[in-house]
């Protein structure tokens, strides 16, 4: 396997700590293999936060591989296998920070590419790599400030393969269609501190704020729908008091977070929040930070030939789902692109050792080559 160009790549791609949102020279290599195919190259530099545009051909349909350099920090480094920026090989896997997230789907996308565009220089339509160092980050000067630059000049995606870890057990037996969204909600809820002893000289948010979140807790939001669970509050974190047994707090901190579906908005949510609230005839501030909306990509061209080039390549047939956490692919769906999630098995993804099999990456490569032949080659 030591010869294997995708394993060459990612060892390339490994090695190089690329911590959010650094990106330590992994686009400019990519860039430079991209060139050598006949991709024109934009450099997409925002603040902090290193992107890369690189397009082969200027016809549409134009399908984009997308995904990201920057990866989460190590942790202790002493308590990994092997030193997490030193790619290893060992019984089969390749350990390293980033291998499965997604420095190995990176490294799949090139080799499917090369070996695609050699046997179909003139192939139909464009190929495109869009690729960002802040996606583990605060994603505001990676993939929204690329879309929005294309956008902005109508370059539109007809279809585009996100390379994040979808698998669960083998590879290629999950893709996930859609992601749901998420907002989150800082409420500060406010009292009047004062002494236990004499409470009717104080009003202590947290018993104000009880029958509230309660009641948000046991709301059902809306029931989902065939391709999505229903919506979820979670409570994070919630914070009151000086410390002090004696002591009636003069504020309540909450952090709440909503997972939710295609059948709701953000929009709705906050109204319904809101609502709930004032009912209850609270005192409060509440900030909203909204992380991504829901989307999905339901059967369709892109679909079809995705689930037909992992069939050829394992003989499975993946599951679409719409689970987990979220992905760029938001914001890249949000322009009307179709939009998948295609990767490696997602079991060590941002923990120590994280590793991924060698065998799965050759696979990968060969499924983005087949995907690539069925949605561009000429028939």
């Amino acid at each position: 396997m030591s010869d294997s160009p995708v394993l060459h790549l990612a060892k390339d791609l490994i090695s190089r700590p690329s911590v959010t949102p650094e990106d330590a020279g992994c686009q400019q290599m990519m860039a430079d293999f991209l060139a050598r195919l006949g991709f024109t190259i934009e450099p997409m530099v925002f603040h902090d936060t290193t992107n890369l545009w690189a397009r082969r051909g200027t016809t549409g349909p134009l399908f984009c591989f997308a995904g990201h350099t920057d990866v989460v920090p190590t942790g202790p480094q002493e308590k990994w296998k092997f030193p997490p920026f030193t790619p290893t090989e060992h019984e089969g896997m390749l350990y390293g920070r980033g291998a499965a997230d997604m420095k190995g789907s990176l490294a799949a996308m090139l080799v499917a590419v090369e070996r695609f565009v050699s046997a179909n220089p003139d192939h139909e339509g464009s190929i495109a790599f869009l690729i960002t160092s802040d996606e583990e980050g605060p994603f505001i000067n990676g993939t929204p400030k690329v879309v929005e630059t294309l956008e902005a000049r109508n370059e539109k995606i007809t279809w585009c393969l996100v390379g994040e870890p979808s698998s669960t057990h083998t590879v290629g037996d999950m893709v996930k269609n859609g992601r749901r969204g998420s907002i989150t909600g800082d409420l500060l809820v406010k009292g009047i501190q004062g002494h236990v002893a004499y409470p009717h000289l104080g009003r202590n948010p947290v018993h104000q704020a009880a029958p509230a979140l309660a009641e948000l807790s046991a709301t059902v939001w809306d029931n989902g729908n065939a391709f999505f669970p229903p919506t979820s509050f979670q409570i994070a974190n919630i914070a009151a008091g000086t410390g002090a047994s004696n002591v009636i707090p003069g504020e309540l901190k909450v952090q709440f977070n909503f997972r939710f579906s295609t059948e709701l908005t953000d929009e709705a949510i906050k109204q319904q929040v809101h609502a709930i609230l004032d009912k209850h005839g609270l005192e409060y501030e509440l900030v909203w930070t909204l992380s991504g909306h829901p989307f999905l990509t339901p059967a369709g061209k892109l679909v079809e030939a995705t689930v037909e080039a992992i069939r050829e390549v394992s003989g499975l047939t993946p599951e679409l789902s719409t689970s987990g956490g979220t992905s760029d692919g938001r914001f890249i769906a949000r322009t009307g692109a179709e939009v998948l999630e295609l990767g490696p098995i997602n079991a060590t993804i941002h923990k120590l050792d994280e590793c991924v099999k060698i065998a799965d990456l050759e696979a990968l490569a060969e499924m983005y080559e087949r995907l690539l032949g069925k949605l561009l080659g000429r028939s």
